[in-house]
């Protein structure tokens, strides 16, 4: 609690300057308003900046339906951004109008007179560069907008093969499926959620790993969508791992409660009504035709100030004699902190949890996105040495109910011997 209300006044000041700066350069755009139209532009101005505040704010400490919670945060956000564009041509255009001053003042002490200019002159404000502010302004808005509409629901499935050496034959060409961070609460179109899963089934997967934040805060949350999440079942079983947002401490706090307690209770009870394998710490033997491989799981463990309840010493235990072994591990900086270093028999680890940060660029051949400036492993395959990450940038979303250029992905991995 003490940290969103950190968190508010920080989004309060930093709106606050914002404003201050821009309202009277944009208002410059129109010099002939009359008196009476200045006082409605600052009325709407002011008084949207105060309405998208307030609706952080509620937001942050009411307890509203996820999906009113998303709008309001959402709605604050691209503005801001759109602010933002628009503040780096106002500042442009305020250095240009220094740079002017400075070369006025200097000629001035030099002929000791100006032909063209006085000190007292008002240098006014270019045009061109605050119309141009408010077209880049606009650009922000208009795909972050779109990204609601329609790149929220627009699952994508990527193809993609594992090649094991040490794959038994018995188990080559096996079809996986992953999807992650499902973050159910967030959801608000039962439809579209059930064509993402209908698309899954339809790759026909032998199993499928699911790993982590099934949902936001609490396991209720899932209610509305069980039934849906219920269809997707594979021949070889489907597994599961908890992620952050599982453990219910964004709502509860980070402390044990009762209530946090029953609230796991109930996701663990969740995952096995959908018939779910949920992997807390844990590991099964998937065996076909006599031969096995390992399925492993471990609960959060975060290299980057999230919760870590993973214990890796558990879950590979009695697991030496397995020629390949699969993790199910929900955050990827797990990987190169731990796994890759003291777990050199982890063939390929399985991750979600960056979303790809929702926004982006991301083709056949590259990527970006903001959050590779937080994690080094963010979105689809990465490789050393012998081993081997995946991170899926998930199937739902949170905060931001939308996605821009890094889509909702479905994966479907084949799994090979060479």
């Amino acid at each position: 609690m003490v940290n969103r209300l950190y968190l508010l006044i920080g989004i309060s000041i930093a709106s606050l300057l914002v404003d201050v700066y821009l309202s009277n350069a944009v208002r410059t755009l129109r010099p002939s308003w009359s008196g009476r139209y200045r006082t409605l532009f600052t009325a709407a101005w002011w008084g949207t900046s105060a309405a998208l505040v307030i609706a952080v704010g509620v937001a942050f400490f009411m307890n509203l339906r996820l999906g009113a919670r998303s709008i309001s945060l959402v709605a604050f956000f691209i503005t801001f951004v759109a602010k933002i564009a628009l503040t780096i041509f106002v500042l442009l255009d305020d250095i240009r109008r220094a740079v002017i001053y400075l070369k006025r003042n200097r000629s001035l002490k030099k002929e000791k007179e100006s032909a063209t200019a006085l000190p007292g002159e008002k240098i006014p404000r270019s045009k061109f560069l605050l119309q141009a502010g408010v077209l880049a302004a606009g650009v922000p808005f208009a795909s972050l907008g779109y990204g609601v509409i329609s790149g929220v629901y627009d699952y994508r499935v990527r193809r993609k093969t594992l090649v094991l050496p040490n794959l038994p034959q018995e188990f080559d060409g096996i079809r996986l499926g992953q999807i992650s961070d499902i973050h159910s609460g967030s959801f608000y179109n039962r439809k579209a959620v059930l064509g993402g899963v209908e698309m899954l089934l339809a790759e026909k997967p032998d199993l499928v790993f699911f790993t982590g934040d099934l949902v936001n805060f609490v396991a209720r949350e899932m209610r509305d969508y069980q039934d849906i999440f219920t269809k997707v079942k594979a021949p070889l079983g489907v597994f599961s791992t908890l992620g952050n947002h599982d453990y219910g401490d964004y709502h509860y706090g980070f402390g044990p409660t009762p209530d946090k307690a029953q609230n796991l209770r109930d996701l663990k009870t969740t995952h096995k009504n959908m018939g779910w394998q949920l992997l807390m710490n844990e590991h099964r033997r998937l065996k076909v035709d006599g031969r096995e491989i390992g399925i492993l799981g471990v609960e959060n463990w975060s290299a980057n100030g999230f919760v870590r309840h993973g214990r890796m010493d558990l879950a590979t235990k009695h697991t030496g004699d397995l020629p390949v072994k699969l993790l199910l591990s929900h955050d990827p900086s797990h990987w190169r902190a731990q796994v890759l270093e003291q777990y050199p028999d982890i063939d390929v680890m399985f991750s979600g949890h960056t979303h790809g940060m929702q926004l982006g660029v991301r083709t056949e051949h590259f990527q970006w996105s903001p959050v590779k400036y937080i994690y080094n492993e963010w979105a689809g395959l990465y490789r050393e040495r012998h081993q081997q990450l995946y991170v899926n940038v998930g199937y739902g979303f949170l905060g931001y109910p939308g996605r821009v250029g890094i889509l909702p992905e479905i994966t479907i991995f084949e799994l090979k011997r060479s």
